[in-house]
Parts: structure tokens; C-alpha cells; sequence
């Protein structure tokens, strides 16, 4: 019995030595006057509504950002899935709201998902875009809707988001 009281006095003191004493940052005063506040948004942070380009369409489309949503979403019209060559495709037209730019697009239908909502659920094709966010370019996967009685054509949700940007929404218009 002994031996074990001294092993757990051994591995306690053990234990403490290795621990390292850490630094809590606290919070540092506001030493700049109201009047010379500049409010820096560093790249990474974007707000509720932004800008959101999907090439080749040259108009930008305003987005809804919307961390709530696991799969970003698209304003379509026209939606057919056919098949080519033996793959599923689909074709559909996006139409800017605000510049009247009109794309049609034929693209590999990546799958069919079911949107869960109050009253019913709503099928939906799923396929992969080409987008800018700022200054960065690259592609991301839309489900595609009707979305003309929403106020945004695109919901921009966590499979863009993760990893890429912080949503402050008390802001919006960030990107260039």
C-alpha cells in the first residue's frame, strides 16, 4: 500500500512540473478617439448580403449568406435533367435580376437531393459552378431552384463558407 502512495505522490508531482503556466489575453482599452476610428475588414470577414460572380456570367449577383444552410442554393429557370452519353446532365437558364444578363447552362447532374421543409419536401438537382468570392476563384456545389420569391437569387451556405470566411452580419457589401 505504501508504494502505491508514493507512485501516486510521484506521478502527481510529475504531472505538475510538466504543466505550463498559460497566458489569458485580457482585454485591451480603447485608446483611439471616436472621431479617428477606421473600420479595417480584413479579407476573410464578409457580411450578410455580398457580391458573388459565377463565370462566365460577367454581372455580379447579390447572396444571401447564410450559415444556417449546409448546400448553397441557385435561382434557375427552365430546369430540364436529361441524359448524355449515358450521365445524368441538366440544363436551366440563370437570368440576373438586376442587369437582365441571361446564361444558359448544360452541366453533369452531380445528384438529386430532397430540401426538408415545413408543409413539404422539395427535390432538387445538384450540380458544380464556377464562382468568385472576392479575389478568390473556384468551384462549389449549387442545388438548383426557383427561387424567384426570394429576394436573392444565390443562398450562399457552409460548403462555401467553411473554412473560407467569417460572417459578421451587421455588415454586408464587403467583397470587391
Amino acid at each position: 500500500m505504501r508504494k502505491f502512495l508514493i507512485l501516486g505522490i510521484m506521478l502527481f508531482l510529475a504531472a505538475c512540473a510538466t504543466n505550463e503556466t498559460k497566458v489569458v489575453p485580457g482585454i485591451v482599452p480603447n485608446t483611439v478617439q471616436e472621431k479617428q476610428v477606421v473600420k479595417v475588414m480584413p479579407n476573410n470577414i464578409i457580411g450578410a448580403v455580398e457580391r458573388v460572380y459565377l463565370p462566365p456570367i460577367k454581372s455580379a449577383f447579390l447572396a444571401r449568406i447564410d450559415t444556417g444552410a449546409t448546400t448553397s442554393s441557385l435561382d434557375a429557370d427552365s430546369v430540364k435533367q436529361f441524359e448524355r452519353d449515358g450521365d445524368k446532365w441538366v440544363s436551366f437558364i440563370i437570368i440576373n435580376r438586376e442587369t437582365g444578363e441571361k446564361y444558359e447552362f448544360e452541366k453533369p447532374l452531380l445528384k438529386n437531393i430532397v430540401i426538408r421543409r415545413a408543409g413539404k419536401n422539395e427535390h432538387r438537382p445538384m450540380v458544380e459552378m464556377d464562382v468568385k468570392m472576392g479575389g478568390e476563384k473556384f468551384k462549389a456545389s449549387f442545388t438548383i431552384a426557383e427561387r424567384e420569391k426570394f429576394d436573392y437569387q444565390l443562398l450562399v451556405g457552409r460548403n462555401i463558407l467553411a473554412g473560407r470566411a467569417i460572417v459578421d452580419v451587421s455588415i454586408s457589401n464587403t467583397l470587391k
